[in-house]
């Protein structure tokens, strides 16, 4: 089984050599991304589908599993191999799979418009299973319009199981989810949310409480609780925690 894991990851997105031309593409880029990583308490790396390996890996230590940064970029895939648990490779082996499928039936330029997001476990320094959230997004694609090299970042997952395989495309309200089952990719749309509900979740991203919420909008804070379960119903939360992971990964708010 895990023989089985390690081939298809290594291989499914497997690219040729790489011209020159595409190398014209890359100049400092990733100047800009260890900016970025500076600035968030995310996880970020970067994957090279040429060498199968990790280009870069910031030192945020939520994905290191108790490495230093150098030792995660060192061991590249290995270190899924060694920090995640059997079942949840089996889980990427799918994604992975199923993730390219898709990419691959994408037009042209179009594919850097798209990126993945999925939950699974990984160990951490104590050799416990946390539950993460992982993004991915194309950086770069070869002129056979591959993906060449992609970013990643890493987030603790607001769910609470592994799945939750879902694609979206940038400047859409257009998502696909992943059935596990079947493998079928299920086109669906963004939940919408109300001026005034986006509003109380980011009062309540302030650290409002509700009755500073209903101070704040001149109403009783029952109807600040009555917003607050509209907000759950539609995100398909259970609370306010939940509900603002949803709402800021999804770029609602």
């Amino acid at each position: 089984m895990t023989n089985h894991l390690h081939s298809s990851l290594f291989t499914k997105n497997k690219v040729g050599k790489i011209v020159a031309e595409d190398h014209l593409q890359q100049q400092d880029y990733l100047e800009a991304i260890k900016a970025f990583a500076r600035l968030t308490y995310e996880s970020m790396y970067v994957i090279d589908y040429e060498k199968m390996a990790f280009e870069y890996v910031s030192d945020n230590p939520l994905f290191l599993s108790g490495y230093s940064a150098e030792e995660v970029l060192n061991l590249g895939y290995g270190f899924y191999f060694k920090n995640v648990p059997e079942k949840d490779l089996a889980l990427l082996n799918l994604i992975n799979e199923a993730g390219f499928d898709f990419f691959a039936k994408l037009p042209g330029k179009e594919k850097k418009q798209y990126s993945i997001s999925y939950d699974f476990h990984l160990l951490n320094q104590e050799g416990k299973p946390m539950l993460i959230n992982h993004k991915l997004t194309p950086l770069f694609l070869t002129s056979e319009e591959k993906m060449w090299k992609a970013m990643c970042v890493v987030s603790i997952s607001h769910h609470q199981q592994a799945g939750n395989i879902c694609i979206y495309k940038q400047g859409t309200e257009d998502f696909w989810e992943l059935d596990i089952q079947s493998k079928i990719w299920r086109k669906s749309e963004k939940p919408k949310l109300s001026k005034r509900e986006i509003e109380i979740l980011r009062l309540h991203a302030q650290g409002l409480t509700i009755n500073q919420i209903a101070d704040r909008i001149f109403v009783a804070p029952d109807t600040v609780k009555y917003y607050r379960r509209r907000i759950f119903e539609r995100l398909g939360v259970s609370n306010m925690v939940e509900a603002l992971s949803f709402a800021v990964n999804s770029k609602m708010i």
